[in-house]
């Protein structure tokens, strides 16, 4: 082969990536990471998974299924920097888990200048609800739901006053990001925490679809049409505003 020919193959734009490539490429960043960036569309779009149990400082079984925080903080940041990426949609069903590392992931997607539209399928449990809430736009489906219940913690406790001022500290932040997210009152959330008539084992509130919306929690009932038009229309408003900004 040729000097031309070889410099003309290593000039190709990523553009022209080949279909299988391009195909097993996403099908791996699936695998590893839970997420996928569509390019096929009108706008480009992120897509991100948070499923299973949110593991944090500690790792959890290899039986769980689980989200990483190591995982997801990187790509919000990456996602928020990328300037080809028009939006973001996450898409929740999740039991909850590590407090810390969910009000993290929350408070990165509440801080993101770029369109960001969350829905919760099957389930958006305990600190999951704080990552639904983070986005600018949320839909929740009519068959999913929401468990509401105050902080906890498996293991050794020591059953001291700091113990429970611990507790009652981190509930707060809890409820102060959510409050401040959504349309639900401090009041209420606590309320529905502290329900001891409806869970067997725990207290708590199960919130189906349009209660959640009722309460003041998720914005929308809806589905994946709805989550991903609606980013749309919010990335329209984004741009249609930078080009009015650039003529004036």
């Amino acid at each position: 082969m040729g000097k031309k020919s070889m410099e003309s193959m290593s000039d190709c734009p990523e553009s022209e990536e080949i279909p299988e490539e391009k195909t097993e490429r996403q099908t791996g960043s699936v695998i590893e990471t839970g997420s996928i960036i569509s390019d096929n569309g009108k706008y480009v779009v992120q897509c991100m998974t948070i499923i299973g149990q949110i593991e944090g400082h500690y790792i959890l079984s290899p039986q769980n299924k689980t989200t990483k925080y190591e995982h997801i903080i990187p790509q919000l940041v990456a996602v928020e920097q990328d300037e080809r990426i028009d939006g973001l949609l996450i898409i929740l069903n999740t039991v909850g888990g590590d407090v810390e590392a969910g009000l993290a992931i929350a408070e990165l997607m509440a801080g993101m200048k770029k369109p960001v539209v969350s829905l919760v399928l099957g389930g958006g449990h305990s600190i999951g609800v704080p990552i639904a809430v983070a986005a600018k736009k949320s839909f929740i489906a009519k068959s999913a739901t929401m468990t509401i219940h105050p902080v906890r913690m498996n293991g050794l406790m020591l059953g001291v006053p700091q113990a429970f001022e611990y507790f009652q500290r981190m509930q707060q932040r809890i409820t102060t990001f959510v409050t401040e997210h959504s349309d639900i009152s401090a009041e209420r959330y606590n309320q529905l925490a502290m329900n001891t008539s409806e869970l067997v084992m725990d207290i708590g509130t199960i919130l189906d679809g349009q209660d959640a919306v009722d309460e003041g929690l998720i914005d929308s009932i809806g589905n994946l049409n709805d989550a991903v038009s609606a980013l749309y229309k919010m990335i329209d408003r984004k741009k249609s505003g930078k080009r009015r900004s650039k003529k004036s």
